[in-house]
């Protein structure tokens, strides 16, 4: 099958959680040598990236993300005070795509999968597309 679905909990209103691992799971359910996966979240409010999963790299991402889009007078947030959120998703975008070989997400090093959870607490769903070579 080559789409598969996860869930993810986060449990603050903006945090970073490394999803690699469920990721390489979805791969190996879709059962794809070689190819592609595409990750992606739909949402308006979540986002996801490949970094290093290093503290402080984690805390200097927040960090960022409150200096580009944080105390600015965003109009949305007369309707539901998330502006920032919104921005910020729309700024890194909702998918990453990665080469797959082995059956394996293949990525550097330090490299890991990392969703960006921007408006929480919530329940995130992560899709994760698998295109064969």
């Amino acid at each position: 099958m080559p789409t598969q679905r996860f869930r993810i909990s986060t449990s603050n209103r903006r945090q970073i959680i490394d999803i690699t691992s469920q990721v390489q799971e979805a791969v190996g359910a879709a059962g794809c040598d070689q190819g592609l996966a595409c990750i992606s979240v739909p949402h308006c409010t979540c986002t996801v990236y490949v970094n290093e999963n290093e503290s402080g790299l984690v805390a200097d991402m927040l960090q960022l993300i409150s200096q580009v889009a944080g105390g600015g007078s965003w109009r949305h947030n007369r309707i539901d005070n998330n502006a920032e959120a919104h921005l910020v998703a729309a700024l890194m975008g909702n998918s990453v795509c990665v080469p797959l070989s082995g059956g394996q997400v293949e990525l550097g090093t330090w490299q890991r999968i990392m969703l960006i959870e921007l408006d929480g607490p919530r329940e995130r769903r992560v899709t994760v597309t698998v295109v064969p070579d």
